[in-house]
């Protein structure tokens, strides 16, 4: 006999509910991305270093849902605005050139965790969408901050904010085409 195929909600919402869960589920989220925003690469010719922030934004996003998920990252970008050394590098403030992307993390966060309620995490296939859709979201804000920030016009804010971090942001988003479906796998 099998079990019957789990076709709505995200990853969170296999755990027992309670206030005390999602309390822990946002803090484990914010705390997650905070921990993987400090594995970097610097890099000379750009202000926005390589981080693995994207990859678990993807990840916090996808597994606690939409409202969870973007709480978590809310809650990353408002510790880092107190002064709390949770962004890249261990850096804080809003003023930086690199700012943008955070504010998109947020935004990221909400739109992996609205499509994996719709099961866009459960295939090869939609989860890549949800992952090109999360990456272009942080994008979307990041570039444009970056450029006004830096005085940089399109060409030259692509060369620093876009173009360098595509082929980790491809690498990152297998990763997580990889290890989403597997584990809906292993919950069924």
């Amino acid at each position: 006999m099998s079990s019957p195929a789990i076709t709505a909600g995200v990853l969170s919402d296999h755990l027992p509910v309670s206030r005390l869960r999602d309390v822990t589920l946002v803090l484990t989220g914010t705390l997650f991305v905070a921990l993987a925003s400090q594995l970097i690469i610097p890099l000379w010719f750009t202000p926005v270093p390589l981080s693995m922030a994207t990859f678990a934004v993807m990840l916090t996003g996808a597994s606690l849902g939409p409202a969870k998920g973007a709480l978590s990252l809310a809650l990353y970008m408002l510790l880092g605005i107190a002064g709390a050394p949770v962004f890249a590098d261990g850096a804080s403030g809003w003023g930086g050139a690199s700012f943008g992307y955070v504010i998109g993390y947020v935004l990221a966060a909400a739109a992996a965790g609205a499509l994996a309620e719709r099961g866009f995490d459960r295939t090869l296939g939609k989860t890549a969408l949800l992952v090109i859709v999360s990456s272009a979201l942080v994008y979307a804000i990041g570039l444009p901050w970056l450029m006004v920030s830096t005085g940089a016009g399109l060409g030259a804010g692509l060369q620093m904010g876009v173009l360098p971090f595509l082929i980790g942001d491809a690498i990152k988003g297998l990763a997580a085409v990889a290890l989403l479906p597997s584990v809906w796998r292993l919950i069924k």
